[in-house]
Formats: structure tokens, sequence, C-alpha cells
């Protein structure tokens, strides 16, 4: 049997899209379900392109019923994706679903991590540093953003006069040629 695969996205899922695109013709794994807590959300606009089913959910349905942990068994989903999902993950998830939860962050973590640290955000604080280099994190999620165990890192330089859009964009090359692996590869390790 394929590996289930459920992406939660907030915005607009270039990432998703890129997962979707490398899992298409897969004969290991399958993208089943995209969730997002964001009803304007272009992720909703990419998985209608592909055919993947949706689903809309809200803060109450997140954090104060199994709904949607019982979508995602019902599914029997295999790995649990975050791609630009901006809310802490509720224990309950968690709990369901031991080391299945993973997350990509826009920076070398430890390092610009934490509440409030996601996209432009992110990249502000590095520019604002002057750090020499970026990068991305594939990371397990745990209680706390950000902090769980580091999958895989990718490093980029920051040349002088890269602004911001140019630090994001060699940000998203990275998150793009490398999360769709990370993903198939992690697949691969888990027991049928």
């Amino acid at each position: 049997m394929k590996k289930r695969i459920a992406i939660f996205a907030s915005g607009s899922g270039s990432n998703a899209q890129k997962i979707m695109e490398h899992f298409k013709r897969n004969t290991e794994a399958e993208v089943v379900l995209i969730l997002t807590n964001n009803p304007q959300a272009y992720v909703l606009q990419r998985a209608d392109n592909f055919e993947i089913p949706s689903h809309v959910f809200t803060r109450q349905e997140f954090y104060e019923s199994d709904d949607v942990i019982k979508m995602l068994k019902t599914l029997q989903v295999d790995l649990i994706v975050l791609a630009g999902f901006l809310w802490l993950v509720p224990p309950s998830l968690l709990k369901n679903f031991p080391n299945k939860i993973i997350n990509l962050h826009p920076a070398l973590l430890p390092k610009y991590g934490g509440k409030g640290m996601y996209g432009d955000n992110v990249h502000k604080a590095i520019l604002a540093a002057n750090e020499e280099e970026s990068g991305i994190t594939i990371h397990f999620v745990n209680e706390e953003f950000d902090e769980g165990e580091v999958i895989h890192q990718s490093k980029f330089k920051i040349e002088e006069g890269d602004n911001l859009e140019m630090v994001k964009f060699k940000g998203q090359q990275l998150e793009h040629l490398h999360f769709p692996k990370v993903i198939e590869s992690l697949l691969k390790k888990m027991k049928s």
C-alpha cells in the first residue's frame, strides 16, 4: 500500500505544490489531503488543481475537538507535513501521530525559530543580524515552535547587497529542492 501524506498549510502553498508534483506519479507514496486554517489560502486552489481533497478547519475544531485527528486516521495518514502552517500543533495531534509530523523552517535552527518567527519575519531578522549565511531546516514537530529534532539542513550564502527578496528566493530554492526528497526518504524508513 502507498504511504499517505497529509499537508497542512496556511497560505500560498508553494511547498505543498512541489510536494504534490513530486508524489503525483510516485508508486510509493501519495498526498491524500490538504488542510488549512485559512479559507482564503491559495493552497486550496493548488489542491484543486491536483484533484486532491482539502479541508478548512477552525481554531475550535483544531484545538477543542478530535475532528481533524479522526479525519487523518480515517484516511490512514502515515506522515503529516507542515508546509507554511502557522499554528502550534496541539498535544492531542502529536500524541496520535508520534514522530510522524514534520515542519519546514526558513532558517538554520536553533537560530531564528520560535513563536512569530515565520516567513519574512525570519529573513528580516537574519538580514538585521548581518548573518553571512542562512538556509532551511526540516525537523520533527514537538510541543514547542521549531524545537523538534532536526532531520535536514541546507545552507546558502548571503552575498553583500542581498535584499529580503533575494534571501527569500535563495531559501525557497532550497525548500523546493529538498523538502519533497526528505519526505520521500523519511517515508522509506517508516515501517509499514
